[in-house]
């Protein structure tokens, strides 16, 4: 009898650790990576110089490109000047931003792209996915995920506890968006890839979970690896549906109704993932994510991201026009404006109180 499986596209090499950096010219030396050793590294304006003063002894022949923020058009440009360079690999290295430029960038001109995280603010490390800021607003753009992932943990814990922080918002999601993945599944019989589901499930509840705090070492390989693991379930799925779901409409409605705002994009995840949840009815799971999510010092509630509860109300209203097609319990529910004022009031007392 034939024995049938499948390939599951994930990175060649996923190096989690203290000192990682200190071994990234020996990563980059692998054959499947950089046959001729030809490597180009995208690095931020502000804090790329430091990283690039230290690495540079490491890969004496790299191109040095400096990005200037996170928008397609700055993606663009630096898939303009790596493409006629006969590069090997497009190194992306730095926050999130960074990485989504690069990996547009590497997508735009056909080189794969390793990622070296120095914050772990959100899923988009090692996902299939590049979000930019553009004239609309922001985009989500489907690009091949990266081919390494390096993570320095002492690199880590010297980025703002916020950024880091926000990934675990990001990650404790995941639970919210499977059950809106099970719930269409239910309704619309949309198809749910089980592989999928469960490695971001299991992403999801070993973040909400465990008892650790950003300051402890366990934790943030637990973290950086659930953000892996997240982005290679998308690659499972051909979507990103195991990661986004209503928590994430709600996301994009904040960035598109108010663009003048700060938020981190985990921050808005994590809120939006336990108001999701409660809506669903789940209120021991929605409990959890609050105090989870508290104990990280995370916004629970509209007010502590900066929002009014009015623009929240709209904010949710809004979202299920940012996925179109996409069935979560917003679409489910179809609430009025008043209705989801009503909803939000009871969560609040119901689960934050």
């Amino acid at each position: 009898m034939p024995v049938l499986t499948r390939l599951v596209p994930s990175p060649l090499v996923v190096d989690i650790r203290a000192g990682a950096l200190d071994d990234l010219g020996a990563v980059l030396a692998d054959q499947r990576i950089a046959a001729s050793g030809r490597i180009a590294v995208a690095v931020s304006a502000g804090s790329g110089a430091a990283m690039r003063e230290r690495l540079a002894p490491q890969l004496p022949g790299a191109a040095w490109f400096t990005v200037a923020d996170g928008t397609l058009d700055a993606a663009v440009k630096l898939a303009d000047q790596v493409k006629g360079g006969h590069y090997d690999a497009l190194v992306g290295l730095g926050g999130g931003k960074i990485i989504d430029v690069a990996k547009y960038a590497a997508a735009r001109v056909g080189l794969p792209i390793v990622a070296v995280a120095t914050n772990l603010a959100h899923d988009g490390l090692c996902s299939p996915v590049s979000t930019l800021d553009n004239d609309a607003g922001r985009g989500s753009y489907g690009v091949p995920s990266p081919i390494g992932m390096i993570v320095d943990l002492d690199v880590i814990r010297r980025a703002p506890a916020r950024f880091v922080a926000a990934g675990v918002g990001d990650a404790i999601s995941n639970v919210s968006c499977i059950a809106d993945w099970e719930l269409s599944q239910r309704e619309t019989g949309e198809s749910v890839d089980g592989l999928a589901a469960a490695m971001a499930r299991t992403a999801g509840e070993t973040i909400l979970r465990h008892p650790g705090t950003i300051a402890d070492n366990d934790f943030l390989v637990a973290l950086a690896e659930a953000l892996v693991l997240t982005g290679i379930s998308m690659n499972v799925a051909g979507s990103s549906r195991p990661a986004s779901g209503a928590c994430h409409e709600i996301n994009h409605a904040l960035d598109i109704l108010y663009p003048d705002r700060k938020a981190q994009h985990g921050e808005q995840c994590g809120l939006g993932a336990a108001f999701a949840t409660y809506l669903r009815g789940d209120l021991p799971v929605a409990g959890q994510m609050v105090q989870s999510l508290r104990r990280h010092g995370l916004p629970v509630t509209a007010d502590q991201i900066g929002f009014t509860d009015q623009e929240f109300v709209a904010a949710v209203h809004y979202a299920p026009e940012t996925r179109p097609g996409r069935y979560t319990i917003l679409e489910h529910l179809d609430l009025s404006p008043s209705a989801i004022r009503d909803a939000y009031t009871s969560y609040v007392k119901d689960v934050c109180s």
